[in-house]
């Protein structure tokens, strides 16, 4: 009992010291803060003042308050955007619309057809550059329009009564049942090519043609395998046997989109009687192919031209076969292989 009025006695004369000094320490603490929050804002004004006289830009104050950059730019910013959108809305009816533009994929999915081949496509697709006059073959005289800047310039009407001709050609023989094979071996002819193929139902080659392949085609494509079909494209079975003795089956046309590298592939034409269609530039020799077509074979995309319409020649003439074997009518002399073995 002694103990607890001792406590509470002496309890009261030393708690207000204590409260008196707490309330002293925090006071002090929050005047340092103070005091280095100002001296940081002067010396962040100081540098403003610095950067103020060294660069023409503005730059926003520091508000003493929230210690954050003054916004003043806010206002003009929005009545910019406004004047924006009201000019966006006033224009938008104005001006021309390009109808006509160049889709490099469009010549993928939807080649022309050799009746839609006009001047201004094979220009678009620079059909007519040819080479420098120093490379040009003198056969190639009557194809050349003229010179430009040193490069001779090939007549787009000859190239279009050319690739004309090449499409009835392409299309004559697939209406008669004839095998096509498309050949392009440069880098990025190889989608147009096998485009090319799928539309006239034919055979393509984007590498590099294996020499003998049609002179010696037993010891190299002597294990490539054949089928029998009917005037519907309908596959026979039972002829297994009577394949093995055949020889080894050849093109009845061919489409070179590059002749310079594929020499031998014409010459082994030439030697089996085969023909030939090729795009010829100023610096090929044309004797080299039975149809040429002077054209500029460096253009991707005046080779992608010329490969969509012989394709879509070659699917117009497989049309025509199948509608008139709908008629009972064969259009080709099918070969007697004796009775199907079953």
């Amino acid at each position: 009992m002694i103990i607890r009025q001792a406590i509470l006695r002496h309890g009261r004369r030393v708690a207000p010291p204590l409260a008196r000094s707490w309330k002293r320490n925090a006071a002090s603490e929050a005047d340092s803060i103070s005091a280095s929050l100002d001296r940081s804002l002067m010396e962040t004004h100081s540098i403003e003042t610095l950067l103020q006289s060294q660069t023409d830009k503005s730059i926003p104050p520091i508000d003493n308050t929230t210690h954050s950059t003054t916004d003043f730019h806010s206002d003009q910013a929005v009545q910019d955007y406004h004047t924006i959108k009201h000019q966006q809305q006033t224009t938008a009816h104005l001006g021309s619309t390009l109808t006509s533009t160049y889709a490099p994929h469009t010549l993928l999915t939807n080649p022309p057809s050799p009746s839609s081949i006009t001047l201004e496509l094979l220009l678009a697709s620079q059909s007519h550059l040819g080479h420098s006059t120093s490379l040009w073959h003198p056969a190639n005289a009557r194809y050349i329009f003229g010179i430009r800047s040193g490069i001779h310039i090939i007549s787009l009407d000859v190239t279009a009564a050319h690739l004309r001709r090449a499409c009835r050609i392409v299309s004559g023989v697939t209406e008669r049942g004839g095998l096509v094979l498309f050949v392009g071996t440069r880098k990025g002819q190889d989608r147009c090519v096998v485009n090319a193929a799928k539309l006239a139902q034919g055979c393509h080659l984007f590498e590099r043609w294996t020499p003998g392949g049609i002179t010696n085609g037993h010891q190299i494509l002597g294990r490539c395998k054949m089928k029998v079909v009917d005037e519907f494209d309908r596959e026979i079975k039972g002829y297994d046997r009577q394949l093995l003795d055949r020889p080894v089956l050849r093109p009845d046309l061919v489409v070179c989109l590059n002749p310079l590298e594929n020499y031998v592939l014409l010459h082994e034409c030439g030697l089996n009687g085969i023909p030939t269609v090729g795009i010829v530039d100023t610096d090929a020799n044309p004797t080299w192919v039975t149809y040429p077509i002077p054209a500029n074979d460096d253009s991707m995309r005046c080779v992608q031209v010329i490969a969509g319409a012989l394709g879509m020649a070659g699917k117009e003439g497989q049309e025509k076969r199948r509608e008139r074997a709908m008629n009972g009518e064969v259009t080709y002399r099918p070969e007697k292989l004796g009775e199907p073995k079953k």
